[in-house]
């Protein structure tokens, strides 16, 4: 029954996780957004461990992969994959990044969405937005077959058997046809269909294929048209549906959730800490699962207990589905008087595996619950917020709040229609919406996706999104869809773009689920209590103070924080056993944001010395821990008296984070880069406290960090600190032009990351360089 846990946590594409296979029990496969492919390897068991190699590595987002078993001709079988740039790759899995392709495959006009490979070895078959579907035969590289008829972007393609091809299709239909291109069945499906997957022979229910789309239904059907099943549990869009061996199936999609079926049943619910969870599959081998999700992480689980994560890792991801946060236009709008409270769930039990339900929690936010059918409880799965990723002034529209409402000319003489977006959205599906809401024509979707996504990408680190009706290019924030490549005749060039650089405004993290965080120490505590360890552990007179200064926190009411309940949190940080101390550094974190506290911190409390001497900024220490106490150092620049002592022990500072410079923990490397802006920023807005040597020394760990760092918000934010230091002034352009040698560690950056803002941020750093 549901007993899946998390097996593997393979970390390493810098954008959303698009397509997955798993055709090994040894071997992941997976496309990404960042325009690679990688091939996982399984490097050691108990617990697994993977590494990774790129096999291909484009220029535009890569959106569909499949895998061509292995025949005569190619023994280890073929990867194919394909995306934005309209060509199919195809590529045995021997060869390197270096070597070129077996096949490039030419023929769709638009975006390739989806791929796969019939079971014989000898077909390839790929849809497109362009509204067809083709069928490739492998070895012969030529012409290919063109599946017609299709009205709308074909979404999804199943190479059933080989003489049995089914679509799927935005147009509402699922369509069965001859690889000679004679379509013999039409199915008409009620909503879009996203996936579609085989079923096992002589599988329970009698049918033999299965589809999913936008309903939020998997429904099961026979080659002859007739649906025989409908399986209800997700609660939006289904990306991709896939089925073990044995006829169970498993399913993902935007509602955070991969779901497994069994007798048409959803018998376990996998929620993840990401919005869009986009693909999945399964190993014909051991049953295994693997998922893509938009955090830009793959995830394999496992039901044998010999294949598990160690348990600080499956606690680890079930604290980040504790403490995600969830859109809460993903939701609707919530009446929270009419939500009951944390008593709901000790008083009723679920009707289902993954019914969801909204509870008020004490403190007055709104959490998410997840029934459970295995484990007989409710189990937290996020806060319900406003938007996530943005803190900044709305824009009201039709009684909702959003980061943009974009203007889109579709008609000279006639208004223009509102396109609402929220940074937590996907700018795909608020464009496909768009465009269905308006009758458009789907020959809009990808102008407006793409839109989207180069308006929302000129956001300054750590300020909010502009006000209404702003483009945040500072341009003109009106659409009109043709009109993306106009010639100069007909268009203006538009203004330049606002500088990136310098950058303005200190960076901070100051979001916190404060009772999580509570409740995670008070677990901590009791467990040095149950191990005998009074002489580092809390008494309860010490929880309680706790338990008020965390409701201080909550309502903002950081100065009445009383100095005690302060120093019991830096015992918790410094003397607890190093695996016990992330809640009290996490508590440390905000209170470094506070005028009141960072004034006692730095002084009486003595707490870098301390912070120090624990041994968190040693290469040995836990790098969640490392992460945590980078960050608090970060927040010392959001008053004025941390700024002060930031200053002041600058030096000691700076050689805390030498260690880690060259980390592969991403969100370690992404806090010591935001230190690093904080000092470039405090130089810039104190002229007369500019110190020369500070400004080469954070350089010269800035240009360690190009070097190495390959996740995209780490690179950008080493890059906006790069820039911010260089203009200061010429002197230092000189250096790091002539001496530090920026000028390769730019271009290591920009061979590794391929986005719009690392590009404008390096466009405007060769400048710098060049004075």
């Amino acid at each position: 029954m549901g007993d899946y846990k998390l097996s593997a946590s393979l970390r390493g594409h810098e954008d959303d996780v698009r397509s997955v296979a798993f055709p090994h029990s040894n071997t992941v496969v997976s496309a990404s957004r960042d325009a690679t492919v990688r091939v996982w390897s399984l490097q050691s068991s108990g617990p697994p461990s993977f590494d990774s190699t790129i096999k291909t590595h484009g220029k535009e987002f890569i959106n569909a992969l499949a895998i061509v078993p292995p025949t005569a001709e190619f023994p280890n079988g073929l990867i194919v994959s394909s995306g934005k740039d309209q060509i199919i790759d195809v590529r045995q899995p021997t060869k390197s990044l270096d070597d070129a392709a077996d096949a490039l495959l030419i023929g769709h006009g638009a975006n390739v969405c989806v791929l796969d490979a019939s079971p014989d070895g000898k077909l390839i078959i790929s849809g497109s937005w362009d509204q067809d579907a083709r069928v490739w035969e492998v070895g012969k590289w030529g012409e290919s077959t063109v599946l017609k008829g299709h009205t709308a972007s074909v979404w999804a393609v199943l190479a059933y058997d080989s003489s049995t091809i089914i679509t799927g299709c935005a147009d509402k239909e699922i369509r069965l046809f001859t690889p000679a291109g004679q379509r013999y069945q039409s199915i008409k499906t009620g909503d879009v269909v996203r996936s579609l997957c085989k079923l096992p022979a002589n599988h329970p229910s009698g049918a033999h294929f299965a589809s999913a789309g936008n309903d939020a239904i998997v429904r099961l059907w026979t080659l002859e048209g007739r649906q025989v099943a409908e399986l209800h549990g997700h609660e939006n869009f289904i990306y991709a549906v896939a089925a073990f061996p044995d006829g169970r199936l498993v399913s993902c999609g935007e509602d955070r959730t991969a779901r497994v079926w069994e007798n048409q049943q959803c018998v376990q619910t996998i929620t993840h800490p990401a919005i869009s969870v986009w693909a999945v599959a399964v190993c014909p081998e051991n049953g295994d699962i693997v998922t893509g999700a938009s955090d830009k992480i793959v995830r394999v689980f496992s039901k044998d207990p010999a294949r598990l994560a160690d348990p600080a890792a499956i606690e680890q991801f079930h604290d980040e589905v504790k403490s995600s946060s969830i859109p809460q236009q993903q939701i609707g709008n919530i009446n929270k008087e009419q939500l009951p409270g944390p008593e709901f769930l000790t008083q009723k039990s679920g009707t289902k595996e993954g019914q969801t339900q909204l509870i008020v929690e004490s403190n007055g936010n709104v959490s998410a619950y997840q029934w459970s059918t295995a484990a007989s409880q409710w189990v937290s799965i996020g806060t319900v917020v406003d938007q996530a990723g943005s803190s900044g002034r709305k824009i009201s529209h039709n009684g909702k709040e959003y980061d943009y409402v974009f203007d889109v000319d579709i008609e000279e003489g006639k208004p223009p229609l509102k396109l609402p977006y929220n940074l937590s959205q996907n700018p795909y599906e608020v464009a496909r919406k768009f465009c269905e809401d308006h009758k458009l024509p789907l020959t809009y979707l990808d102008q407006v996706t793409n839109f989207i996504v180069q308006n929302t990408q000129g956001q300054t680190l750590g300020q909010s999104a502009p006000a209404q009706g702003a483009d945040p290019w500072g341009t003109e924030s009106r659409y009109r869809p043709g009109d993306a490549n106009p010639t100069p005749s007909s268009q203006p060039p538009p203004p330049p773009r606002p500088k990136i650089i310098p950058q303005k405004d200190y960076l901070d993290i100051f979001t916190a689920n404060h009772q999580s965080m509570f409740k995670k120490l008070q677990e901590f505590n009791q467990s040095l209590l149950d191990e005998g360890q009074k002489g580092v552990s809390l008494n309860p007179s010490d929880i309680e103070e706790l338990a008020a200064a965390v409701g201080l926190l909550q309502k903002g009411n950081v100065k009445d924080i009383d100095p005690g309940a302060i120093d019991r949190i830096i015992k918790a940080a410094t003397e607890w056993p190093a695996d016990k101390r992330l809640p009290a550094l996490d508590f440390l974190r905000l209170l470094f944001a506070a005028e009141e506290p960072v004034a006692y911190l730095t002084t009486e409390a003595n707490i870098l010395e301390r912070l120090a001497e624990s041994g968190v900024f040693e290469i040995t220490s836990p790098l969640n821990n490392t992460m945590m106490a980078v960050r608090l150092l970060g927040n010392l620049f959001k008053t004025e008296i941390g700024r002060a002592a930031a200053s002041a022990q600058a030096d000691q500072i700076l050689a805390f984070l030498q260690p880690f410079l060259e980390s592969t923990h991403r969100n370690l490397v992404v806090a010591v880069c935001t230190v690093h802006i904080n000092y470039a920023v405090y130089q810039n807005r104190e002229p007369d406290q500019v110190n020369a040597d500070r400004t080469l020394a954070l350089l010269v760990d800035l240009n360690k960090i190009l070097h190495s760092a390959k996740d995209s918000e780490a690179v950008y934010r080493a890059l906006v600190a790069t820039g911010t230091l260089l203009s200061l002034g010429s002197d230092f352009c000189e250096a790091g032009r002539d001496i530090l040698q920026l000028g390769s560690a730019i271009e290591a950056a920009e061979n590794r990351v391929k986005e719009p803002r690392v590009k404008n941020a390096i466009v405007e750093i060769r400048e710098l360089l060049k004075e």
